[in-house]
């Protein structure tokens, strides 16, 4: 078939597209050059907020001012009629410088005495049969046995020069009727008497007496 020249496209297809390429590029550098109004977005309104500001306080402080001093008293004349005397001094004794003086004789130094006995001899006085022999003679409390009571009664007294108890006294007991029994059973006991300078004395004198339950 013969083409018309007029109908057929390929022959003008090299110039349209180089045409829409040229129109194409115009038509972007005009929108680049053309400035386009915006619309400037109103700017946000932020309440202003209340400062408070704290004031530091200062402490003061009070003096205190002392009082003022009292007022010394004003002195008052008071008539002064009497008449003091010399008081006069009779001694009628006379001292005699050159006679003797009586003097307490020196309590002696080896001996310890007290009131009517002694408290300290050459020969203190022993027990005849020992402490284990006045034990056996203790008899135990019934209510110190119930109360479970235990312990050491010390007894002081006098042994006189026959080697007997006078005046005994507790002086450390432990209750329960122990006291008692301890008295009774030192009131039993005899002596050898304590001996000072070669003869028999009285002498303060103690004891232990143990109430212990058997095991």
């Amino acid at each position: 078939m013969r083409k018309v020249r007029e109908v057929d496209l390929r022959l003008s297809y090299n110039l349209h597209l180089q045409i829409g390429f040229i129109v194409s590029i115009a038509i972007f550098l005009i929108l680049f050059k053309v400035n386009i109004p915006t619309k400037v977005p109103s700017p946000i309104l932020i309440e202003e907020q209340e400062e408070i500001f704290i004031e530091e306080v200062i402490q003061t402080k009070q003096i205190e001012t002392p009082p003022p001093p009292p007022r010394p008293p004003v002195p008052v004349e008071v008539p002064n009629d009497e008449i003091l005397e010399d008081e006069i001094i009779d001694l009628d004794t006379e001292l005699d410088l050159d006679g003797p003086l009586d003097l307490p004789p020196p309590p002696p130094k080896s001996e310890e005495t007290q009131d009517d006995f002694f408290v300290v001899v050459e020969q203190m006085p022993q027990l005849i049969g020992g402490l284990a022999s006045l034990q056996k003679k203790v008899r135990y409390p019934e209510m110190a046995r119930r109360a479970a009571i235990e312990g050491r009664v010390t007894i002081q007294f006098i042994v006189n020069e026959q080697g007997k108890v006078e005046n005994p006294r507790v002086i450390r007991g432990i209750g329960g009727g122990c006291d008692e029994e301890a008295l009774k059973a030192v009131m039993t006991a005899r002596f050898k008497p304590g001996m000072q300078r070669g003869r028999p004395v009285r002498v303060q004198y103690s004891l232990p007496i143990v109430f212990r339950f058997a095991d």
